[in-house]
């Protein structure tokens, strides 16, 4: 084996266009950039969304609705799943804390409990939100909903 024999493996070195490596590697010149204009310059780049000087799709679209930036977001918890917790881990109450330990919901999110479902026994439930349902449920089985 001598050192004009060595080949880098089968399939290890892509085709790919060596710009900026003189006249020799037929990308000479202008090295694939064109002739003056922005794109030729160093340090050239478009805008998300340019579209080459038409009008771009975000500007076209007609624009509509709104965005309230008081909005407050919560995560629904049906009385169902609250049941499922309680058979599952054999409960009595159900806080906040108890949610975010079994991985329903995190810290930073604040939790409705809604309607859906039924509850077997007597429930301690202590949340953010209570649909009117579900608050009437709860009572109805002799529990508490308490907000926090």
């Amino acid at each position: 084996m001598k050192l004009n024999n060595l080949k880098p493996a089968e399939g290890s070195i892509k085709d790919r266009k060596r710009i900026g490596r003189g006249e020799g590697s037929g990308h000479g010149g202008t090295s694939t950039r064109g002739h003056k204009g922005a794109g030729s310059r160093s340090g050239s780049k478009r805008k998300i969304g340019f579209e080459g000087g038409q009008m771009p799709l975000q500007r076209r679209l007609p624009k509509f609705g709104f965005k309230s930036l008081n909005r407050v977001e919560y995560k629904g918890i049906n009385l169902d799943s609250l049941q499922l917790l309680v058979d599952k881990h054999n409960l009595t109450e159900v806080t906040f804390e108890t949610l975010v330990a079994n991985g329903i919901c995190s810290k930073k999110t604040l939790v409705k409990v809604m309607g859906r479902g039924e509850l077997k026994g007597k429930l301690n439930v202590t949340a953010h939100a209570f649909t009117a349902t579900a608050k009437a449920a709860i009572e109805a089985m002799g529990g508490t909903a308490n907000t926090i």
